[in-house]
């Protein structure tokens, strides 16, 4: 076996950077070298991350400069970065250029939304402000991992979790050309969806015992959900979306509906789920309907369907920061660096979450 890859986080004290960081523990061919916080440089990573200790008992924080660095001098590095939309392509574009100017290789995947749209316009479009690095867009593709066993690309970008859940039920659908092209949605998602900093949609006590929606029809992830389903399918698909804000902290459960396009029995439907996910051993179809207790903390996502003879209902889950964010990204990383896309991933769900 050779050696591990020297690793760097870019995501400070965020949800994701956190979760990168326990995968990455128990990965045998990364090795983590460095995780940027350009607001808390030196700042001990297990303040941050109490239940990482064991495993970065003396682990600093780095500064940009000392991230640059280190992109410089190391002959091989796996990036992931998980930094806020807006500022991720601007800081990957710098480490990417500071790697390529000393001829170092550097393999990156993105977690954040910058490099999910190959058009800047687009991308600027649905943030509304001006893409970090626009040049750079060409060097990633934005796939789940089923749906393009190998990137054209250089590197990799990740969809958001909600993308995740929703794209991995619908694309089969879509695929098969078994249903029209017009997909309603509806979502509901954990508290860690919406990042560490509290705020009354996401503070535990507003959230505790409840349900709602939010963004209703209007969520600023669709036209991505669109875009990734297109580059799986071929296909232009209409997606009618309405995500919930659910009471617990982790997962996804997702259901996708529409109209068939000729009678299919719910035995048929799943038969055409299994065929398409075969060879994908991260995705696993079955009778029962699927429950996000099962896949909390783990890189695998269910799904289930029923029809009654002229609609379909897709069901799946999935932990949100794990196969719909860091561990996704793993799989993509693993690819990158010509390892079996399992490596370091295949834990089980803890379950009694």
């Amino acid at each position: 076996m050779s050696a591990p890859t020297p690793t760097i986080v870019l995501g400070g004290t965020g949800y994701v950077a956190g979760e990168l960081l326990r995968l990455i523990a128990g990965h045998p061919q990364l090795e983590l070298s460095a995780i940027l916080s350009d607001s808390q440089p030196g700042a001990p990573v297990a303040a941050a991350f109490p239940h990482l200790r064991s495993a970065y008992p003396q682990l600093k924080f780095a500064s940009l400069d000392e991230v640059d660095s280190l992109m410089r001098r190391t002959q091989e590095t796996a990036l992931f970065s998980a930094a806020p939309h807006g500022v991720a392509a601007g800081v990957v574009d710098r480490l990417l250029k500071a790697a390529e100017s000393s001829g170092a290789r550097a393999h990156c995947v993105d977690i954040s939304a910058d490099f999910r749209y190959s058009d800047a316009g687009v991308y600027e479009t649905v943030y509304q402000h001006a893409h970090g690095a626009p040049a750079r867009i060409k060097d990633f593709t934005c796939a789940v991992p089923e749906h393009l066993k190998r990137t054209p690309t250089p590197h990799a970008a990740h969809p958001g979790c909600f993308a995740t859940a929703v794209l991995l039920a619908s694309v089969p659908l879509l695929a098969s050309g078994l249903t029209d092209t017009r997909l309603f949605v509806t979502g509901i998602t954990g508290s860690t969806g919406s990042g560490r900093k509290p705020t009354e949609a996401t503070h535990h006590p507003l959230r505790h015992s409840d349900v709602y929606s939010y963004g209703a029809l209007t969520h600023r992830h669709v036209p991505e959900i669109a875009a990734c389903a297109k580059r799986a399918t071929g296909l232009e698909a209409e997606f009618n979306f309405v995500p919930h804000s659910g009471p617990f902290a982790r997962g996804i459960h997702v259901t996708v509906q529409a109209s068939l396009k000729k009678t299919l029995s719910s035995a048929q439907a799943l038969e055409v789920l299994a065929s398409h996910y075969r060879d994908c051993p991260f995705v696993r179809v079955g009778e029962a309907a699927p429950r996000v207790k099962d896949v909390v903390a783990s890189n695998y996502a269910h799904l289930s369907a029923v029809t009654n003879g002229s609609s379909i209902a897709v069901m799946v889950v999935l932990d949100n920061l794990t196969k719909g964010a860091a561990g996704g990204a793993m799989q993509w990383m693993n690819r990158l660096l010509g390892l079996d896309e399992t490596t370091g991933l295949q834990a089980p769900a803890p379950g009694w979450t």
